[in-house]
């Protein structure tokens, strides 16, 4: 680790498992709407892009939709507020940090190596996360999906971080868990590991072709 000064780290599926809450979010929604339920794994598939398109796969499995015209529908909006409502009431009650990643985190900033994490989760919720599992001190800086104009795979994220800490690509690592972050971080010339538990819609993380895979966070710091 003595190649990296800064460690950017996704957050949903590389740091904290937030699958079940999100689904129960996702499930309360459909309820309100009169539609049925999705499954746990349906859900673990869909994260990954944002809320939008979350719903928007939901809607469309869920009440058997034509997905343009659900992704074209004017009530998206509504049914957006009404998602946001009860991811609110729901984050942090099911969520769970992944094994090693306090001690991992912890250890790294006692090394001086400068953390910061870029999550497609808006930044409501990504702040929820964090502090209910206390590791908002533990982070030196925090992008989140609406923090900029655009959001994973668009490297403007890591960019920043680089630009906020002054590290050249070379000196920079990227911890994910998806397609999304592997094809984030080549864009933006940084190395990329990947964890094979979190989400990457039911696919393989080793078919990413990542720069390494490793099967805890606790590896980072060999």
């Amino acid at each position: 680790m003595n190649t990296f000064d800064l460690v950017m780290f996704d957050l949903v599926g590389t740091l904290v498992e937030t699958g079940p809450e999100i689904c129960d979010a996702v499930n309360d929604t459909l309820q309100r709407l009169g539609l049925p339920k999705v499954s746990q794994q349906q859900v673990n598939d869909w994260i990954g892009h944002g809320t939008r398109e979350l719903l928007v796969q939901a809607l469309v499995f869920s009440g058997n939709m034509n997905e343009v015209k659900v992704r074209a529908s004017g009530s998206m909006t509504q049914i957006a507020t009404e998602f946001n409502k009860h991811h609110k009431r729901r984050s942090g009650t099911r969520s769970q940090l992944y094994p090693q990643v306090r001690e991992t985190l912890t250890a790294l900033r006692s090394r001086g190596v400068k953390l910061a994490v870029v999550t497609n989760k808006e930044a409501r919720y990504t702040e929820t996360v964090l502090e209910t599992h206390q590791l908002m001190p533990l982070v030196d800086w925090v992008v989140s999906g609406d923090t900029l104009p655009t959001k994973k795979p668009d490297p403007a994220g890591i960019e920043s971080c680089l630009a906020q800490f002054g590290v050249p690509s070379h000196r920079a690592l990227f911890v994910g868990d998806s397609s999304i972050d592997v094809a984030t971080a080549r864009t933006a010339g940084v190395t990329v590991w990947a964890l094979p538990y979190g989400y990457n819609r039911g696919q393989p993380i080793q078919a990413c072709a990542p720069d390494r895979v490793i099967a805890n966070c606790s590896l980072l710091l060999n």
